[in-house]
């Protein structure tokens, strides 16, 4: 593991398990199989239950529910490692954990924890979030998926758009306008009037599943409202918690590259010695070490805090967006120092840089962790 300043050498122990859990199950299971699952726009879903098996899944919710019950820190080490196996497998845990069971857990009644909880936690149930439309990402209150009440259920007409887990997902948590105020719906499969769309052709999140929902009529009974959400803000709460989840998988992902670089920099002989000998290449491996270990203070300053329940949700913008743009831009220099070899799959910083592009934009875009900073810092809102 790379931690040059020893910051996460001496963790509680049941933190060390979740951690090394995690690590193992992905170099066994994921880094292995998953450059042939990128090229062929696949998820491997045959591994969704051994995620839940392993205690994956939900990592920061409670044992009552069945979920593992542990602190901030090790759900954030959980999803490092994911996503340095790759950012699709950080994802799926991300949606499953942040924006499926958080908003059950957080806004749904006692029966629907109970129903749907224990089962998405040892992979039995897959979830998706549908917040996002083909007009309004950034805009997300602008939404036009509207829910009518009629009697005994809700009538949902919209589209979402860019929806991870979408076409696998048993159980959708879909935002919608009823009476002009955004609230929470569960849409299970099957439901007469739900379909989805798979997104293909993506140069990116390729061993993710990205999907449409369509709802034409849908008639959902009234019971899968989820009964505390009220307005954009309950929406962006889940969003805030994915947040946290991608501001420590994009440091997996920064690892990755920097372990390839170092590694392949020590091995490739130029003039007579390796390159790693070279002051330019030195200077590359010293700046990505230095953005690492920098990312890494931040997050594990970022998980005391909201273990204690004192984090702000402008500090997990910051660290999003900071560690996203860092993680970005190593992996242009990993690939860099691979060279030639730097673009096929059998290295991996090629697929890890393709990969935090699309993660860079994604719930919440730099920009938008700009602005939400700025106005906190200055007082002043600078957007809608």
């Amino acid at each position: 593991m790379v931690d040059y300043y020893q910051i996460f050498e001496n963790l509680p122990e049941e933190e060390k398990i979740a951690w090394e859990t995690a690590r193992r199950f992905v170099d066994d299971e994921i880094i292995p199989i998953i450059a042939e699952y990128f090229e062929n726009y696949k998820f491997p879903i045959h591994l969704v239950k051994e995620m839940g098996e392993l205690g994956l899944l939900g990592v920061n919710l409670p044992e009552e529910y069945g979920c593992p019950g542990l602190n901030n820190m090790a759900y954030g080490l959980v999803m490092m490692e994911l996503e340095r196996g790759d950012s699709g497998i950080r994802s799926f845990a991300s949606v499953q954990s942040s924006l499926v069971m958080y908003p059950i857990f957080t806004f749904g009644s006692e029966e629907q924890k109970k129903k749907y909880l224990p089962k998405l936690a040892i992979g039995e149930m897959i979830g998706c979030f549908g917040l996002t439309e083909p007009d309004f990402g950034s805009d997300a209150g602008s939404i036009k998926t509207t829910a009518v009440d009629d009697g005994n259920h809700y009538i949902l007409n919209g589209t979402k758009m860019w929806i991870t887990n979408g076409s696998i997902a048993d159980v959708a948590v879909v935002w919608a306008k009823l009476n002009g105020e955004i609230k929470g719906f569960i849409v299970e499969k099957g439901t007469p009037g739900f379909t989805t769309t798979e997104i293909k052709h993506k140069m990116s999140l390729r061993a993710s599943v990205t999907s449409e929902l369509h709802f034409e009529d849908c008639r959902i009974p009234k019971d899968n409202i989820l009964p505390k959400t009220s307005g954009l803000k309950s929406a962006l709460i889940c969003l805030n918690q994915a947040r946290y989840s991608i501001a420590w998988g994009s440091l997996g992902s920064a690892i990755a590259s920097y372990e390839a670089a170092l590694n392949y920099a020590k091995e490739r002989i130029q003039f007579g010695k390796p390159i790693a000998s070279f002051q330019l290449v030195q200077k590359k491996l010293v700046w990505m070490l230095t953005e690492i270990t920098k990312a890494q203070l931040i997050l594990a300053q970022l998980a005391k805090l909201k273990d204690a329940g004192k984090v702000k949700h402008t500090q997990i913008s910051m660290a999003k967006m900071n560690n996203v743009s860092m993680a970005l831009e190593i992996a242009r220099v990993a690939r860099d120092i691979h060279g030639a070899n730097g673009i096929t799959l059998d290295y991996v910083p090629i697929r890890h840089l393709l990969n935090m592009e699309a993660v860079n934009t994604y719930e919440g875009t730099y920009d938008i962790q700009t602005l939400i900073i700025g106005r906190d810092i200055t007082g002043f809102q600078a957007f809608r």
